[in-house]
This record gives C-alpha cells, sequence and structure tokens, in this order.
C-alpha cells in the first residue's frame, strides 16, 4: 500500500531538487544549506552531525558526481515532519552508477522545510 500524498511528495521535491541541483554542480556548502544545522547524515562513510560535516562529505565526492531521485513513498509522523523514501542513482565520469536507498526526515524550520536526517544504505536491487 502506497501512503505517498501529492503534497508530501511536492514538500520533498522542493528541498531535493535544490540538494540534486547542488550535488550536480559540486558544491558542498550549498547541499549543505538543505540540512537543518543539528542534521544526523548517514553516507556511505562514517555519520557526521551538522552541516560542517555534510559540506565536508560532499567536498570529498568527485567532480563530475550526479544524482537521479525517485520518491518512492513517504510520510508525515508529527506536525512539521515528512519522512522520505526514495531510490538514488548516483552517476560517475569514471566508474559505474551506484544505487542506493535513502530516507531522509524533513522538519519544518523557520526558514522553511529543510533535511534533518539522512540515510544512505547500499540497493540490494
Amino acid at each position: 500500500m502506497n501512503h505517498t500524498t501529492e503534497a508530501d511528495e511536492t514538500i520533498l521535491r522542493g528541498v531535493l531538487d535544490g540538494w540534486k541541483a547542488a550535488v550536480d554542480r559540486h558544491q558542498p556548502d550549498r547541499v549543505a544549506a538543505f540540512f537543518t544545522e543539528d542534521a544526523i547524515f548517514q553516507g556511505l562513510h562514517p555519520y557526521s552531525v551538522g552541516r560542517p560535516g555534510i559540506a565536508a562529505y560532499y567536498d570529498g565526492q568527485p567532480l563530475g558526481m550526479t544524482a537521479e531521485y525517485r520518491v518512492l513513498e513517504t510520510r508525515r509522523p508529527a506536525d512539521g515532519l515528512v519522512l522520505g523514501y526514495l531510490g538514488v542513482d548516483f552517476s560517475f565520469t569514471d566508474r559505474p552508477t551506484i544505487a542506493v536507498h535513502l530516507g531522509v526526515l524533513l522538519r519544518r524550520t523557520e526558514q522553511g522545510w529543510a533535511i534533518a536526517h539522512y540515510q544512505v544504505s547500499p540497493s540490494t536491487d
């Protein structure tokens, strides 16, 4: 059963389209700006908390890396929160694409929606 709503998907895309554009342009500080100040971030390397660790993670990614995402599911665990489960393909200029599953928790802040939790796991599909 799919619990995704159009409103929740619109909120997710509003944040993730900007995240994707910054990833595709290799703009680590801009990527980090889509996260809350205290965001928990788990990429494919050890986790970090806060924007500086997120910016450092993306700064370490190769030039030419791009991201294509698909929204698979959304949930509203509470007011001001949107949970998203996505499929993401990270493509590179010099190696095969990496397919992952991504869970994000967006929180509404005074500045708008931002990613408060980000966790990647390798896709087994």
